[in-house]
Formats: C-alpha cells, sequence, structure tokens
C-alpha cells in the first residue's frame, strides 16, 4: 500500500489466513441468561467468519463479538468501510471510544448474501446503551478501544456473517 493511500485509510482489521483471533471476544446474551451461541474463526479463504444462532429462550435475543486490541488510532476518520458477506439478516456495528464507556455508538445494516463493502458515516452512528437511544452528541473521536458486531433481530434465527476488513477513512 502506497503513502497516499495510507493517508486516506486506515487499516483497523484486516482478517488473513494467519490471523491470531485473540482479541475477538464472543459475548452472548448468556450474560443475562439467554441461551444464543455464537463463534468466530478465520477460514479457508482467510476471512474472519461471526455464525451461530440467536435464541429468545430466557429473556435472550442476542449474539456478539468484540474486537479489544488496545487503543486504535483512527485519525479524523469520517466513515467506515468493511467488506463482507453476510447472509441477507440485519446485523449492527459498533464501536466505542473508551472500554470505560457504558454506551456503544451503533450502525444498523442489511446484508445481501453476496460481498459487499458497507460504507459507515461515523455521523449516522447512534449511541445507545442495552438497546435504547441516548441523547448524547454523535461519535467524535480520533481514536477507538473496542468495536462490535452483534445480531438481534427479535427472532430465532442461526447467522452467518464473513467478514475480510475494516477501515477508516477520512
Amino acid at each position: 500500500m502506497n503513502n497516499f493511500v495510507m493517508i486516506l485509510a486506515h487499516f483497523i482489521y484486516s482478517f488473513t489466513i494467519d490471523s491470531d483471533i485473540n482479541s475477538w471476544r464472543i459475548i452472548n446474551d448468556g450474560v443475562m441468561g439467554g441461551l444464543s451461541q455464537s463463534s468466530i474463526n478465520v477460514n479457508a479463504d482467510g476471512n474472519g467468519v461471526f455464525q451461530g444462532s440467536v435464541s429468545l429462550a430466557n429473556n435472550g435475543g442476542f449474539a456478539s463479538v468484540r474486537y479489544r486490541d488496545g487503543l486504535q488510532k483512527i485519525g479524523e476518520a469520517t466513515s467506515v468501510k468493511i467488506r463482507l458477506k453476510g447472509d441477507g439478516k440485519k446485523y449492527q456495528f459498533r464501536i466505542k471510544e473508551t472500554l470505560g464507556q457504558a454506551h456503544s455508538y451503533v450502525y444498523i445494516f442489511d446484508t445481501s448474501g453476496a460481498w459487499q463493502e458497507i460504507k459507515i458515516p461515523l455521523l449516522d452512528m447512534y449511541p445507545a446503551f442495552r438497546g435504547r437511544k441516548l441523547n448524547y452528541p454523535p461519535f467524535d473521536s480520533e481514536h477507538i478501544e473496542e468495536m462490535a458486531f452483534l445480531i438481534s433481530n427479535k427472532k430465532e434465527e442461526k447467522f452467518r456473517l464473513e467478514i475480510a476488513e475494516i477501515r477508516f477513512e477520512k
């Protein structure tokens, strides 16, 4: 990648066949007594695969995978681009400026079943805590400490989201 591109795009994560996924953690509704199941792994093509099943039993209803690997500088980025292949379901992409921050900034997107590049303007991400929108200012930081993918469509379903890369752009 040449320097010009590096100024415009900052890769936060690009999966490869040799990716160490120890910084990705599964957090499902089991933290509240739910029974949803999910996993993250790297497939033979070198992409991250977040998959599982969402259960509504025991007040459940969500599965998520979170990336935490210390402070990630995003500079003056104004958007996030994610190259992924979903299963036709709706997902959320979430970021947190700091781990101590209770709320996340959320963007909901649809997948098509084919490879797509999802572009998320940071100003379109809304602050939320436990599914409730908050009246907080828009995201405005030059770093993040967490990003996540979450599925919570209020129904029992199997899911599969294949992720190639996540980058922040100006």
